[in-house]
């Protein structure tokens, strides 16, 4: 929180101090100021920010001098210092140098303050000399020679094409930009040539006055002593305070420091010209030499600029790798490409902030050159493999977007491809959606099988960073078709095996619908592809999140895999490795589908239900026990067992019955329809109200209650609804005379009963022929009148008889069953008479 709150601190008090500055100035309509980032200039009077172009964003540094800065000074100083610094400021914009600083924007003037824009600026020498604390402004040897270099070549540009001699070499006049790169600064003071009548170049010399600020003139510390002991003024005296510049580099501060004091300074030139120089432990030995040749006496001795550049020092291999960068646009294609296949041997060598600011900035211009971009891209991502990922998207990601969308040359998808595991390291996972991800899809559509094989191989590598979506209808159908279309064997086992290692980021009913059936539109039937194929059946059948169901492997899969094994050219190790999936899929369909039966099963048993037609059985049961005895007891298979024709019990009287008994139906005739049940249990008054009504003036002869305990009850169920719905003609059979009428139930004169059942239709007429206790039927005319409402409870019950018959198969003609009786003449036997018949309906 600290740290926020001085932060946001600093940027109020920024905020403030320009809202006081710069609202008057012309360069705040164009460029939009942000932080502070270092000072500059004599004095360092020049306040340094960092801002942008409000058109184009493009990035510049703004130098702000605040006038205010000068109210203490009297009013001609003040104004000769103004004078100074809009000539220098104006200097500098007409030098066009690489190691001159670049102007972006004019000087503007307003009543408060001077400003204009520059390139981007990192800080100026004196910041960085001077700040032993922040690590980031730490200068490595290499920096420092190659920065030397630049000021060289910087300073012979001015000495030998521009004519100016500088006058005011200092570290608060070199400033390092963004890149890293040394550039002149501060020109404030420089003079132009003059040439004499003669020809011969004359630069008029100024000498220090102490009238004057000693900020509006020269820093002493940095003049050459011929200044001031004998008032000449030439480019050599530059090269001196280039000297006093590299000594003030590596021991921190300069020779000596004189500030107003020109006598002093008057002092120490005579002490030079006796070769006193400072002790120099600091200075590099090969470096030392050259050094007191720059601090001289004597102009005239000092070595040249292209004479230093010779030195040991300076034959580094980082300092001529960087140098050559400098001249890189001087190059051809050919000598650019010699130089980038070397560099990778090179950047490990050196600090990564030299990589990153100084040597990759060089790269990055290469890539409007499209040729050079195969050469130029692996020395990119090595610098990349050294960057953190905070660095990484700031300095390399913005300028690698537009090169992911490129696909000539081919080469560059290849080293995409090579490197992709480091791109998906540093790259934020929404940018790899947006670029690295159409990056892949271009490189399963090229024809080369070396970039298709590697952009198989890392795709399941992000796979977790693909969303569903794509992966089903971008990723996916591009390895189906490139495994479908391709000629390289090679290709399409790679596919098999990119898709093997995506199932686990797939759900179930894509490989169901997509993968599977895929499989079986491949034609080769070489073993690798074959076994490519049987991995992903595998993955697929023994992966608990998928698990191929046990009809899929029935219906598809099995009979897929069957023929693969007696393909040519399988191995034994092949071919057993087939079989055993194969078996473990008929195991595994085994189980499930005998596991799948027993389950049913137990279900049914347990859960089935008792409907209408089971509660009508087990009363009918119930009935029919009373006239069966201990026949009512026995289970529904051995229903039958005690009844057929056989000896009369001996106990029994043989006397003459014809009686209608509730019929014990069987369990296959006893189950009715739920439809049907639920039509009669319908109107249940009306149906009960006529049974009553029919009971109630039945007359039936039958024999005595002890016959009838004796007889089994009657079996047959006879069909009788063929008839009229109004009256119907059956022939019944009766015993003589009787008029005790003993029914046990409803169903024992239930006219509407299941097909083939109705007992008032049957009656049994002994026949002894051959003398056994036979009986045979007769079918005397009963006409039966129906009570009215009948039609209704009469559909209902065909309905039942028709479910009966469809279930139980049933025929249309009846199958009389005979009954066990006492013998008896046919003689005795009489039928009923119209009288009993109109008794019964009534």
């Amino acid at each position: 929180m600290d740290v926020i709150n001085k932060f946001y601190s600093s940027a109020v008090q920024t905020v403030s101090q320009l809202s006081g500055v710069l609202p008057g100035n012309n360069v705040t309509r164009e460029y939009e100021v942000l932080e502070q980032v270092c000072t500059a200039g004599v004095g360092l009077m020049w306040k340094v920010y960092n801002g942008h172009k409000k058109s184009t964003k493009q990035e510049v540094s703004v130098f702000v001098f605040e006038k205010k800065v000068l109210e203490r000074w009297s009013k001609d100083d003040r104004e000769t210092m103004l004078e100074t610094l809009r000539r220098g400021v104006q200097q500098l914009t007409k030098i066009r140098h690489p190691h001159v600083l670049t102007v972006q924007h004019p000087l503007e003037e307003s009543r408060d303050s001077l400003a204009f824009a520059t390139e981007p600026v990192f800080a100026s020498l004196a910041n960085v000399v001077g700040d032993a604390v922040r690590s980031d402004k730490k200068l490595y040897d290499v920096e420092i020679r190659h920065g030397l270099l630049q000021l060289f070549d910087g300073l012979q540009f001015l000495h030998n094409d521009a004519k100016i001699v500088h006058r005011n070499i200092s570290a608060e006049t070199i400033v390092i930009n963004k890149n890293r790169s040394w550039k002149l600064f501060g020109f404030d003071f420089c003079i132009a040539n003059q040439p004499s009548t003669n020809g011969t170049p004359h630069w008029p010399c100024r000498e220090h006055s102490t009238s004057l600020h000693v900020l509006a003139q020269p820093s002493l510390e940095y003049t050459a002593p011929e200044l001031a002991l004998n008032s000449i003024n030439t480019p050599d005296s530059d090269l001196f305070s280039l000297g006093v510049l590299i000594f003030t580099i590596y021991s921190g501060k300069p020779l000596k420091m004189f500030g107003s004091d020109y006598s002093g300074f008057r002092r120490y030139a005579n002490e030079l010209n006796q070769r006193k120089y400072p002790p120099m432990n600091t200075i590099p030995s090969e470096l030392t030499e050259s050094l007191k040749a720059l601090l001289h006496p004597s102009a005239s001795l000092r070595p040249k600029l292209h004479e230093l550049k010779q030195i040991a020092y300076f034959q580094d291999v980082g300092v001529k790798t960087l140098s050559y960068l400098d001249s890189l646009y001087q190059w051809d294609n050919l000598q650019k490409s010699k130089f980038y296949k070397g560099l990778p041997q090179i950047i490990p060598t050196l600090p990564h902030r030299v990589n990153l600011h100084s040597i990759l900035p060089y790269l990055i211009k290469e890539f409007v050159n499209s040729p050079m971009i195969p050469f130029v891209l692996p020395n990119v991502l090595l610098i990349a493999e050294m960057s953190s990922q905070r660095e990484y998207c700031d300095h390399i990601l913005p300028h690698l977007k537009p090169i992911f969308k490129l696909t000539d040359p081919i080469q560059i998808l290849l080293i995409f491809m090579q490197k992709m595991d480091l791109l998906l390291k540093l790259t934020p996972a929404e940018e790899v959606k947006q670029s690295v991800l159409p990056l892949l899809y271009r490189s399963l559509e090229c024809d080369m099988p070396q970039i298709q094989e590697l952009c198989l191989g890392v795709l399941p590598t992000f796979s977790t960073l693909i969303d569903y979506n794509a992966m089903k209808n971008a990723v996916i159908p591009r390895i189906k078709k490139l495994c479908l279309n391709s000629n390289n064997v090679s290709v399409k086992v790679n596919c098999l095996i990119s898709i093997g290692k995506l199932l686990e980021n797939l759900d179930k009913w894509l490989v169901l619908d997509e993968i599977l059936p895929f499989l079986q539109h491949i034609q080769s039937r070489e073993p690798a592809i074959v076994m490519a194929i049987i991995g992903i059946y595998k993955i697929a059948m023994t992966n608990t999140k998928l698990g191929i169901t046990k009809d899929v492997m029935a219906h598809k899969c099995i009979p897929f895999l069957v023929p693969l094994s007696v393909e040519n050219g399988l191995t034994i190790a092949q071919f057993n490795t087939i079989i055993a999936l194969i078996k473990e899929m008929l195991g595994r369909v085994e189980q499930e589908q005998r596991e799948k039966l027993q389950q049913l099963s137990t279900i049914q048993r347990d859960n089935k239900p008792k409907d209408a037609s089971e509660i009508l059985a087990s009363e009918l049961e119930q009935n029919t026990s009373s006239y069966g005895g201990s026949n009512g007891n026995k289970s529904d298979d051995d229903m039958f067992s005690g009844f057929s024709v056989g000896q009369p019990s001996p106990s029994a009287a043989p006397k003459p019955i014809a009686t209608t008994l509730a019929p014990v139906k069987s369990k296959e005739q006893l189950k009715i329809s739920h439809n049907a049940a639920n039509d009669m249990a319908s109107k249940p008054d009306m149906f009960s109200s006529m049974m009553q009504s029919n009971l109630s003036g039945l007359t039936i002869n039958q024999g005595t209650p002890a016959a009838i305990a004796a007889a089994p009850p009657q079996l047959s169920m006879p069909n009788w609804h063929s008839a009229n719905p109004l009256v119907m003609n059956h022939q019944l059979a009766s015993p003589q005379s009787s008029t005790n009428n003993n029914f046990s139930s409803l169903d024992d004169l239930d006219p509407f009963g299941s097909a083939g059942s109705n007992p008032v239709n049957q009656a049994v007429k002994p026949n002894n022929a051959n003398g056994a206790n036979m009986y045979t039927l007769q079918q005397p005319t009963v006409n039966y009148i129906y009570p009215t409402g009948y039609n209704a409870v009469n559909n209902s019950m065909n309905n039942m008889q028709q479910s009966r018959a469809m279930n139980l198969g049933a025929t249309a003609t009846p199958t009389p069953t005979l009954m066990p009786q006492t013998t008896t003449d046919s003689k005795n036997l009489n039928t009923l008479s119209q009288q009993d018949i109109l008794n019964f309906l009534n």
